[in-house]
């Protein structure tokens, strides 16, 4: 139901009683007469403001429920009069949670059966999920005596993945498969390595039939597949909410006027946080595009997210899904978890910890996973350079005693030019 605003029409209602009380007084004809003209102008006003609020509809397409940060998100907004008189003015309020997401909008003159619409494109610059709606009509009459509200309470969400940038010169150390382990383990998809020949099952795709086989025993036979003699690659992402510093800027930067022809260059926000969750959704998506296996562990204020390791298109979704919310809440200390997860961690599994963590103590953890076969990797966020945090040099200096090949990361570096040297960077420290 809408709400009708009578905060303009106040003096006129006052002066409304005044005449009649003065015409009831008196008596007198222009006082009558001019009582008369006030209920009428009243009365017409608040039935126009109502026919206004009503018979109006208003239709919100999204292009995408999904998108990145540093890409656009795009929707188109119809109001349609479906009533038989015109509307002077209808008024969209919409009350999105999507930073500079500017959608409102005033529609003058919408004659009967006639509609407007208009596109709105907005720079997405904050990871994360954001509710899009509800809405707000407002119109009123041309006098301004009255204005009607109506709310439109339908929502819907829109995901905004991390950023991610190329990493074509990153080449940690590869785990190689025993030929017995990967024997062992079947893939659920083609690779280039036929483990056998089985009967053919419901719901197997036709390319895996193996034609020969079938012919020579009558029956359907399929083909196995096993995987590729590469180990897993996991990626661990420390959340702990003790060692992040820095913030996100909660203003965003002015919007270009013509968003898909003006240049743009995003830049990370200065919070270790905002670079470790870029981090990881590029080593992501370097790896699944080298058609590796990859995994992501972390922890958040909710507890244990593990992403079992796998590959291809479907799983890097999933991992950036993961990497749009998670947040540094939480209270598990880096070297805890891996110690919780070691079992994961085979050997010649390739390790990949990002961490603005100083303590030395994850560093040893780390080395004895290098112990047992694991081949860890680490990017440390120097956090001193992103606000008031305990200098790396320790921290660093430990894992070039490790031998743990190590990549330092600084506020405002191009994470494609650091992430492209091992161990150089440390010792430039």
């Amino acid at each position: 139901m809408p709400t009708i605003e009578i905060r303009h029409a106040r003096t006129a209602l006052l002066l409304w009683l005044v005449i009649a009380a003065v015409a009831t007084a008196t008596g007198r004809q222009l006082m009558v007469r001019l009582l008369y003209l006030m209920t009428t102008l009243i009365v017409i006003s608040l039935g126009w403001t109502l026919v206004n609020i009503y018979g109006v509809q208003l239709v919100r397409q999204t292009r995408s429920r999904r998108t990145q940060v540093g890409q656009l998100a795009e929707e188109r907004f119809i109001v349609r009069n479906t009533g038989l008189f015109p509307k002077l003015w209808l008024e969209v309020r919409d009350h999105s949670e999507l930073p500079g997401h500017r959608a409102s909008r005033v529609a003058n003159s919408l004659a009967p059966r006639a509609y407007r619409s208009w596109l709105v494109r907005t720079r997405c610059l904050q990871r994360g999920v954001f509710r899009l709606g509800p809405m707000t009509l407002i119109t009123g009459d041309p006098l301004g005596l009255f204005r009607a509200k109506r709310f439109l309470p339908a929502t819907t969400t829109i995901l905004v993945y991390p950023a991610t940038v190329d990493l074509p010169a990153f080449e940690p150390p590869i785990g190689v498969l025993p030929g017995g382990d990967a024997i062992r383990r079947r893939a659920q998809y083609i690779t280039t390595n036929v483990a056998g020949i089985r009967e053919y099952a419901p719901g197997d795709s036709f390319n895996r039939i193996h034609w020969p086989s079938t012919a020579r025993t009558g029956r359907l036979m399929v083909k196995e597949f096993e995987l590729d003699p590469l180990a897993d690659i996991w990626l661990v992402l420390d959340m702990a909410r003790d060692v992040h510093v820095g913030e996100v800027d909660p203003a965003q930067p002015s919007q270009p006027a013509v968003l898909w022809e003006s240049p743009f260059e995003f830049e990370l926000a200065p919070s270790t946080e905002e670079y470790a969750v870029t981090i990881a959704a590029s080593l992501a998506k370097h790896f699944i595009a080298l058609n590796r296996t990859v995994g992501l562990i972390t922890y958040d204020a909710e507890g244990r997210q593990v992403i079992q390791a796998d590959r291809g298109e479907r799983q890097l979704n999933k991992i950036l899904e993961q990497l749009a919310i998670v947040r540094a809440a939480s209270r598990v200390a880096l070297e805890q978890l891996l110690v919780a997860e070691e079992r994961l961690f085979g050997r010649n599994t390739t390790v990949v910890v990002i961490t603005p963590a100083t303590s030395q103590a994850w560093v040893d953890r780390l080395r004895d996973l290098g112990r047992r076969g694991a081949r860890p990797v680490a990017v440390l966020l120097e956090a001193s350079t992103f606000g008031d945090a305990p200098s790396a040099l320790g921290t660093i200096s430990a894992l070039i005693a490790s031998g743990i090949p190590s990549y330092v990361v600084k506020c405002g570096d191009r994470l494609e030019a650091v992430l492209s040297q091992p161990e150089i960077q440390t010792q430039r420290m």
